[in-house]
């Protein structure tokens, strides 16, 4: 389980077919303190196990469902991502709960700078509409964000400069792709009262 607050970006360094999945090698720095082989890590949002590991890089497997779902499998040589460790027991909340289990991918549709922050659109598809709330927490490539504004096939959200810079958010622009996860919290109330109806 992870916060989507984001510990750093790291590199990508090489990606290998694996049947129909990749191997992603990444480099970094602050999440290697405490990361072993078997760890989780978020990538982008996605939960993923460490397979191999050094002082300075770690690799990643991802298979068929998870490229199917995420944008994992767009990713270049020297890309950079977003990456967090799972959260400790003992440690404060200071974003909200991201399983690393993203739901679908968005597009970003426009991008705003304002004076002092950056206001971005993303569209989704409308199967997901039900989990979307106006102020509700939604997790963008790893990132834990407040919606700011909600339509029917969009939602947007306010960035500040410290999330813009120390996240990929600074390198996006209009046409990428983002991973989704929508909060688990909309996902329990939808299946309890379905299990009610019936």
């Amino acid at each position: 389980m992870f916060t989507g607050l984001v510990e750093e970006t790291g590199k990508l360094e090489d990606k290998i077919k694996t049947g129909e999945g990749l191997q992603f090698h990444f480099s970094a720095k602050k999440v290697m303190d405490d990361l072993d082989i078997g760890s989780s890590i978020s990538v982008n949002g996605v939960c993923l196990t460490v397979v191999k590991k050094d002082s300075e890089h770690f690799s990643v497997d991802a298979i068929e469902e998870t490229l199917k779902k995420t944008n994992l499998s767009s990713l270049k040589i020297g890309d950079r991502v977003n990456l967090e460790r799972p959260l400790k027991a003992d440690a404060r909340l200071g974003g909200h709960f991201v399983l690393g289990h993203v739901d679908t991918t968005g597009k970003i549709i426009d991008i705003k700078e304002l004076s002092n922050s950056h206001f971005v659109t993303i569209s989704y598809p409308k199967e997901f509409k039900n989990y979307l709330i106006f102020v509700g927490s939604i997790s963008i490539d790893g990132v834990s964000m407040t919606v700011a504004q909600l339509n029917d096939e969009t939602f947007s959200v306010g960035i500040i400069p410290h999330t813009w810079h120390e996240t990929i958010f600074s390198s996006k622009k209009k046409g990428d792709y983002v991973n989704l996860e929508f909060d688990v919290l909309g996902k329990y109330v939808e299946k309890i009262m379905q299990a009610k109806n019936e």
